[in-house]
C-alpha cells in the first residue's frame, strides 16, 4: 500500500507534471493552489445548493479546474489542456443560466442561500487566482501561460457570478 505522504516536500519544493521541482513559494505554486482553492469553494457550494441544475453545473466546473492546474504545472511543453473550446462552453453556460433570470437591476449582497454564499466565495477565490495567475505570467516571463487558460479563468467568476444569482432565485 502506498502511503500519502512523499517526504519529497520536506523542503520547500513540488514536483511538475515535467518531473521539475520548483519552490513552493513560487508564483507558479501560488497560481494552481489558488485554483485548487476555487475546487474546494466550489465543492461546498455543490454540497449547499439546492438547485440540481445547478449541482450538476458546478460538478463539470470542477472536473475542468483540474485541466487548470494541469496547464499551470506542465510548462505548457507538450499541449495545453484548456482550449477555446472550454471558453466557448463556460461562455454557453453563462448564458443558458443568465438567461433564466430577471434583470439585475443593482448590488447584490452575498448570502441569500447558503448555497448562493458558497458561489460568491467560489466567485472571489477565483478572482484572487486569476491575478495570482496574471502575476505568474508577469513574473515568470520565459515560463509560457496559456491564453485560454486565463480567458476561462475570467469567464468562470463571471460564471459563478450568474450561478450564485440562479440559486437565490430557484430557492424562492
Amino acid at each position: 500500500m502506498s502511503k500519502v505522504y512523499t517526504k519529497t516536500g520536506d523542503k520547500g519544493t513540488t514536483g511538475l507534471l515535467t518531473g521539475e521541482r520548483v519552490k513552493k513559494t513560487s508564483a507558479r505554486v501560488e497560481a494552481y493552489g489558488s485554483i485548487d482553492e476555487i475546487n474546494s469553494a466550489l465543492g461546498l457550494a455543490r454540497a449547499s445548493c439546492t438547485s440540481l441544475k445547478a449541482r450538476e453545473a458546478i460538478f463539470k466546473l470542477q472536473k475542468l479546474l483540474m485541466l487548470f492546474m494541469a496547464d499551470l504545472a506542465s510548462n505548457g511543453i507538450k499541449q495545453y489542456y484548456v482550449t477555446a473550446d472550454h471558453v466557448a462552453d463556460l461562455e454557453q453556460m453563462i448564458d443558458e443560466f443568465d438567461a433564466s433570470l430577471p434583470p439585475l437591476t443593482g448590488f447584490i449582497v452575498p448570502g441569500e442561500t447558503p448555497g448562493a454564499a458558497a458561489l460568491d466565495l467560489a466567485r472571489t477565490v477565483t478572482r484572487r487566482a486569476e491575478r495570482q495567475t496574471l502575476r505568474f505570467k508577469e513574473q515568470e516571463a520565459e515560463t509560457p501561460v496559456n491564453e485560454q487558460l486565463l480567458i476561462c479563468i475570467n469567464r468562470l467568476s463571471d460564471l459563478c457570478f450568474v450561478l450564485a444569482r440562479f440559486e437565490t432565485e430557484n430557492s424562492k
